[in-house]
Order: C-alpha cells, then structure tokens, then sequence
C-alpha cells in the first residue's frame, strides 16, 4: 500500500535488513483481535482465507484496523486462486500465502498472481485502497506493490522433492512449510520422516536466501525457532487461545495461569 506520511518499512524490507518477525494467525473474522495484535507489538497478522472466511468486506475491516497500529498484513489464499489474491491486494494487504505449491511452475503462478507486469499477471488499478481510492500516480502505485510479500506454502512430498525449484523461483521471497498436510500426504508415517522432508526445504529454501515461515503454538515454540533462525514466526491464535481458556476452566487454575503469549511492546522488545 502506498505510504501516507511517515514512510512505512514494510515486511519485505524489515527481513532483507535481517529481522525477525513476529505475527498472528488469525482464523476467526475479528477487527478487535487484529487491534489486540498491533497494540501487543506484532509485526503482523495472516488472515486465513483457505481455511477461514473468504470475506473480503471483512478483510477490508481487518487491514484497516492493522494499518491504524502499524503492523502489516498477510492473507493465505486458497490454493490457484489469482482472483482472490487480486482482490486480496486491492484492499492493501501486504502480501500473500499460497498453499499446496509443489513445483517451479505452480511458485511461478503464485509469483504471477502477486505482482502487475512486468513481474506479473495481476490486474491493475489505482482506484483501490490500496492504490489510495486513484490518488497516486500508475508509477508509484506499481513500485509500492513490488513490496509485495510472497510466501509459497511446500505440503507434499513432490513439493519437498521440488524444494530446490520453488525456492530458486524468481519472485519467491518466503517458505513455509505445512506439516499437517505433508503428513497426509505421505500416509502419517513415523515422525522422522515428515521431519526429514521439512529440513530438506527448510534448507532448499536457505541456500536461495529466501526467508523461513514457521507457525508455532506457543511462546516456548516461539523461542525456540527464533534460535533456530527463522525469520517469520507465526503464533497460531485459535491454538493458543483454545489453551488458555482451557486452563481458565481446568479445577484448581484460577488465578495461577500464565500468559501464554504476553509479549512487551515495540518500545521495549529487547528481552
């Protein structure tokens, strides 16, 4: 989205600078949970559109109420679906999640579908949010959207087998595995198996420089992959949330629980 007065560095340039970035997996259609994200100090949310609501009134509501506290936000979209992905980026989202891509040519498409040419496919506009409702000039509007983040979700063994292509992909700036369908996918065998899949194009992915996605459940997880040098670290919330308010309800917790995810805020990170 186009920046507004204070220049806004956006997630593609925070991870070349070598950060690491905090976000919430938000599946549940709520403005207020994306307010709580950005006044906690998460760097962004991902609003699942495979998964949850494909509403785009709503994810309008969302990126706004993101934009108000300054965090950015990614939208997983359904797997081949450039329209949605248009209309994901018309109303300013910052960049997009593709599941289910298994080789250089479905990573091609998702790169296509998330950029205008010459880098794309996407159709152009300037009258959308994100192109301030027709108040910037063609030349900014398409040098703001080269900002746009692109993340290729690897969730098969063909895709682990195909790692080295869709990382080496031009366009592809992030990888994030999905150990849920990679284990479907190869028949849930023992562990060790889907974890040797998921270190192949965790490193496939390094060798091209391209930054590692993780979702975690919790702050334990969190820390852990930040020592492992994961650059996105996603809390998933309805994980999170449904712990917390089972220990509210479990006998003999209250007022002894934790804050699973409490986390200080941008003025104070250094913990």
């Amino acid at each position: 989205m186009t920046a507004h007065g204070a220049p806004h560095r956006g997630l593609k340039q925070r991870l070349a600078d070598g950060e690491q970035l905090r976000g919430a997996l938000l599946r549940l259609p709520s403005e207020t949970l994306v307010e709580m994200a950005g006044v906690a100090g998460f760097d962004f949310v991902v609003i699942d559109c495979e998964h949850g609501p494909a509403d785009t009134a709503l994810l309008q509501q969302h990126v706004t109420a993101a934009a108000a506290h300054g965090i950015d936000v990614l939208v997983r979209v359904g797997s081949a679906e450039p329209a949605l992905a248009l209309r994901c980026l018309d109303v300013g989202a910052a960049g997009l999640i593709h599941p289910h891509v298994d080789s250089r040519e479905d990573a091609r498409r998702a790169v296509e579908a998330s950029h205008y040419p010459p880098w794309g496919k996407r159709g152009f506009a300037t009258y959308s949010r994100a192109g301030r409702f027709g108040t910037v000039t063609a030349a900014d509007h398409v040098a703001a959207s080269r900002e746009t983040l692109v993340v290729t979700m690897v969730e098969t063994r063909r895709a682990c087998d195909n790692a080295e292509e869709i990382a080496g992909t031009e366009g592809v700036d992030a990888v994030l595995v999905g150990p849920a369908d990679l284990a479907a996918d190869c028949g849930f065998p023992e562990p060790g198996v889907v974890d040797g899949l998921i270190a192949r194009a965790h490193d496939a992915a390094r060798a091209h420089e391209r930054a590692v996605m993780t979702i975690v459940p919790s702050l334990d997880a969190a820390r852990a992959a930040e020592r492992q040098g994961f650059q996105l670290i996603v809390y998933n919330m309805a994980h999170v949330l449904m712990d917390t308010l089972r220990s509210l309800a479990a006998p003999g917790t209250t007022g002894a629980t934790a804050d699973p995810v409490r986390r200080p805020g941008r003025a104070a990170r250094a913990d």
